[in-house]
Formats: C-alpha cells, sequence, structure tokens
C-alpha cells in the first residue's frame, strides 16, 4: 500500500460529523411527499410545501440561495426547513468545491456527483457507476470511499480537452 500522509484534525482530539443516514423518503409526486412527510409526524408549513414544490419542479440540485431568492422566503427559514426536511429522510445535499451546498430530493436511486470547477457543470452519476473508484481507493489505501455528500470536483471532457495545453 502506498503511504498516505494523515493531516492533522483541525481541532485535536474531535471528527467532522458523519453525514446523515437517514433512509429516504421515497415518492413520486409531491402528494406522496405531504403523505410521507405528515406519516413521520413533521407538520407542513407553508415555507416547507413551497419548497417542496420548488423541489419538485427544479431540473436537478438547488442552492438555498436560489430557492430563498425564487420563493421569496428568508434565507434562515429556507435553510432550517430545507436541514429539517433532511433530518427527516425527504432532502439530501451535496458540497461543491467552495461553493454552497446544493439540495435534491431524496428518492430510491440516490446519485453521486461529479462537478466541472471551470464550467460549472454538475453531473448526476449512479452510485453503482463510481464502485470500480471506490474499489481502487479501498485496495490502494484501504479506505472506504463514499461521494454522496462531497461532489468530485475536477474538469468535465469538454472543458478537459480546451484546456489541455501543446
Amino acid at each position: 500500500m502506498p503511504s498516505a500522509r494523515q493531516l492533522p484534525a483541525a481541532l485535536p482530539g474531535r471528527r467532522l460529523p458523519d453525514a446523515p443516514q437517514i433512509p429516504p423518503m421515497h415518492f413520486a409526486t409531491i402528494e406522496q411527499a405531504i403523505d410521507a412527510i405528515r406519516d413521520r409526524g413533521l407538520r407542513l408549513s407553508t415555507p416547507r410545501r413551497l419548497i417542496l414544490e420548488a423541489l419538485f419542479a427544479a431540473d436537478g440540485a438547488v442552492s438555498a440561495q436560489q430557492l430563498s431568492r425564487d420563493l421569496g422566503l428568508d434565507a434562515t427559514s429556507v435553510y432550517r426547513n430545507l436541514e429539517l426536511l433532511e433530518r427527516f429522510g425527504a432532502v439530501h445535499h451535496v458540497h461543491l468545491a467552495h461553493g454552497a451546498g446544493l439540495y435534491v430530493l431524496a428518492g430510491p436511486e440516490d446519485f453521486e456527483y461529479l462537478y466541472c470547477e471551470h464550467c460549472g457543470t454538475l453531473t448526476a452519476v449512479a452510485i453503482a457507476d463510481l464502485d470500480p473508484v471506490r474499489d481502487v481507493i479501498r485496495e490502494q489505501f484501504g479506505f472506504q470511499a463514499r461521494f454522496t455528500h462531497f461532489a468530485i470536483v475536477g474538469l468535465c471532457q469538454q472543458c478537459a480537452v480546451h484546456t489541455a495545453g501543446p
């Protein structure tokens, strides 16, 4: 196994919290989402309903800032509701490079993401498609990698071709 240098923890004696491991809810419609949330004992406030509707309407993952702007809701309220919905398994978030986290509805199939740091393209990838990468990391370093909370950052194929030197 190649040697790997371990960096000290940011706070001695402390470790980063684990990513949420709540089983995701599975729903295909806003009505099913509302029923599932109520079944878990969560009240459906107007902001919460608006956020769910916006996530259903989105083409992919969206930031809390975008939801706040588009829905005319206070950013604090949007973050609070997204965090609550995540604790209940209705949404999950992914972090991209240095940008804000993005939120997406949880579903029967979770995705991992590839983020192009040049053009900003976000590509959803089925988890099984990155298993060979995880296998190499496990074999080389004895490390069990997860890419669900943080996107893999690099260059998409098009940007890699355009930024490659002679």
